[in-house]
This record gives structure tokens, C-alpha cells and sequence, in this order.
């Protein structure tokens, strides 16, 4: 069977097919659209002309199908993609009611099936995030007025889907801080607010303008709960509060200044002296002899048995600076090894009073009050 003329060059595709599933018409819109010639289609089974890329439909069940007047679309292998069909089958029939042919109609969708197949895949991605993550979402035109908001953290928060839909966001949410990076969304740049508490949870926000023509969101805002985050990080920093208090008795306690007379302070040291250790111990030194006004100030090293080069510069430059402040340094308590450091430093010890025991060193500093006063 030949179609008729205006068949054959109408802008659809029209094949004609007979009760077998033969090809028996043909036309140029279908030569243009499969890029084979009429030639080539004409009495050959359709299922080898166009081979259908899938199992979600047949071309053999295409009798009893082509009684239902709906479109459809057949997925025809082409290369690496299919090409979408997308058709509707008209059935001629003999005076006893059987099939003598098949009509059918229709044009190349693949790019409007494919866009669907997209906008599907990214409706369900959304949704999956949505509900799976602790997450809100809201849509804005731009004159403010919210068009969508929802997503698991809203409910989380007592809020209903779409709830707020058809109010203006800036009374929804009364952040004047986070009103100028909704205004310059609006203008087309990403906008973030770090932290923002609402609904007694913390939010982080992020405002993304919508460059698309097609619809009357102008801005998308997505929001991230990070209340547990929140707490976490509160939580640790009390931690980290504790520690470093704990931390400041412990050097107290290791390095203990003691004013044991008037005017007399005693340092005893003990354990291990690094070089961090001894630059602390004098801050911590200085600021007591000038805080004490004291007159002496005794560093007691019975409890320490070995100190490097570094460690011990620093205990003599320790006594130096007591001086500078008029106050009168006084060393006890040398072991042998410490003195030998400190011999190898070439250090001067003539001005500086050494003592082998704390109470030499006290008798020292009665003995010398006494004859100030």
C-alpha cells in the first residue's frame, strides 16, 4: 500500500504497516527521521527496521495495543542513544472485524523525553535529599514571597511542608543579618550565613539565585541543621576550657612560688626543664617578684638532676632579670652535673649568691634584712 501524497510529505512520521507487521508504507518524514530509505523499509517486519532498545514494550503486541487512541513512545535502537518515537496508532479494519492494517503516527521526542527523563531523576534526587538528609529547602521570587519550603529539618522542627508558602521570608524568618545576602542573591551572587539559631535550632543557610527564565523562583535557599554540630563543638570547647584550666593548676603546682618571709620568695623546682618549661617559669617568676615586691627570690633546684645548655642560659638569664627589677636572685640546691652545665656555659657566678641548701639561702636573705633595716 502507497500513501497518498499528502501522507507521504507530511511533518509527522506515518508508516503504514500490514497485518503481519510488514512495512507497507513509508513516507519522507520517516526516511528524514531514521535516516533510511523507503526503499530499504518497504515489506520488511518493523521490528527489523526499527529494533526497540528495550524490554518495556514490543512491537509485536503492537495489534492489541493499537486499539488504545493515547500516545505512545517506542524506544528505537539508533546508535549509542535510542531514539524516543513518540506516536499514536490508528487501525483499519475489514467488515468482519479483523486487523488488515495499522496506521502509525508520530514525530522524533527524544529531546523532550530525555529532558523528562532528567527533570525526573532530578525531582527524585531532591526528594531523596529532602528526606533523607537534615536539610530545608525554600523557594523565593523576587519580591520575597516564599513558593516552596520543605525537607526533613523543617519537620524535625515542628514545621509543616510548605507551611510558610505565600508569606514574604524576611517575617518568617526576622534575621536582619541575613537580609543583604538574600538581597544580593537577588542580584545573582551564591550567598552563605554561617551560623544563624532559629526555631531553638542552628542553621547553616546558603542563598543560590535562580538563573532560569522558566519559573518565578528567584532565589533557592537550602538550610543544614547543624544543631548537634553545634553542640559538639560547645562541648569541646568546654573540654578544651577544662583542660587548659586543669593545665594552669598543674603548672602552679609543679613550680610553686611561696613567700616564706617578707619580702622572700622560694621557687622549688622539680622534674624535667626544657627550655619551654624554664621560659615559663621566669614569666611566671617576674610577675611574682613584682607583684610581691620582694627583695630575694630563691631558686631552689634540689629537685632537678640534669638540665641542658639551653635550660640552664635561661636559669641564669632568670636571675639576671630578678635583678633588673631590684631584686636580689639567689641559687640553692646545684647538683654537681647542673654546675658542670653550667661552668661549660662560661658563665660569670661572682655576683650571684649560691647556696647548697634552702636554709642557707634563708638565713642569707634574714641575715641581709636585718642589716637593711
Amino acid at each position: 500500500m502507497d500513501l497518498s501524497v499528502p501522507l507521504h510529505e507530511a511533518p509527522l512520521v506515518v508508516i503504514q504497516i500490514d497485518a503481519q507487521l510488514r512495512i507497507c508504507g513509508w513516507n519522507a518524514q520517516a526516511e528524514n527521521v531514521f535516516a533510511t530509505p523507503k526503499t530499504e523499509a518497504l515489506g520488511r517486519e518493523i521490528a527489523d527496521v526499527l529494533p526497540i532498545a528495550d524490554d518495556s514494550t514490543s512491537w509485536a503486541s503492537l495489534p492489541a495495543d493499537a486499539a488504545d487512541p493515547s500516545r505512545r513512545v517506542w524506544p528505537i535502537r539508533r546508535g549509542a542513544a535510542p531514539l524516543m518515537l513518540e506516536g499514536w496508532t490508528h487501525v483499519q479494519r475489514d467488515e468482519g472485524g479483523h486487523i488488515t492494517g495499522i496506521t502509525l503516527l508520530g514525530y522524533d521526542a527524544t529531546s523532550r523525553v530525555l529532558a523528562e527523563q532528567r527533570a525526573r531523576l532530578e525531582t527524585t534526587m531532591l526528594r531523596a535529599i529532602q528526606d533523607q538528609l537534615d536539610i530545608a529547602v525554600c523557594a523565593v521570587d523576587k519580591d520575597g514571597f516564599i513558593l516552596y519550603q520543605d525537607g526533613r529539618a523543617y519537620t524535625q522542627s515542628g514545621v509543616k511542608p510548605h507551611q510558610f508558602v505565600g508569606q514574604r521570608i524576611v517575617e518568617v524568618y526576622p534575621d536582619p543579618e541575613g537580609h543583604p545576602d538574600m538581597q544580593k542573591a537577588l542580584a545573582g551572587e551564591v550567598r552563605a550565613r554561617q551560623l544563624l539559631e532559629s526555631y531553638g535550632k542552628y542553621w547553616m543557610n546558603w542563598y543560590v539565585p535562580v538563573r532560569a527564565s522558566n519559573t518565578a523562583a528567584a532565589i533557592v535557599g537550602i538550610s543544614l541543621d547543624v544543631t548537634e554540630s553545634k553542640r559538639i563543638e560547645v562541648e569541646l570547647r568546654e573540654k578544651v576550657e577544662q583542660i587548659e584550666r586543669q593545665q594552669e593548676v598543674i603548672r602552679e603546682l609543679s613550680t610553686p612560688i611561696i613567700e616564706v618571709w617578707d619580702g622572700v620568695l622560694t621557687l622549688p623546682i622539680v622534674g624535667i626543664v626544657d627550655a619551654a618549661r624554664a621560659a615559663e617559669i621566669m614569666d611566671n617568676v617576674l610577675h611574682a617578684v613584682s607583684r610581691h615586691r620582694a627583695r630575694f627570690a630563691i631558686l631552689d633546684l634540689t629537685g632537678i638532676e640534669v638540665i641542658d645548655n639551653s635550660t640552664a642560659n635561661h636559669l641564669i638569664q632568670m636571675i639576671q632579670a630578678i635583678r633588673l627589677l631590684g631584686t636580689e636572685g639567689i641559687l640553692t640546691g646545684i647538683h654537681p652535673t647542673i654546675a658542670q652545665t653550667i661552668v661549660n656555659l662560661g658563665v660569670d657566678l661572682i655576683h650571684i649568691a649560691v647556696y647548697a641548701k634552702l636554709r642557707d639561702a634563708l638565713k642569707h636573705c634574714i641575715r641581709s634584712g636585718q642589716l637593711a633595716g
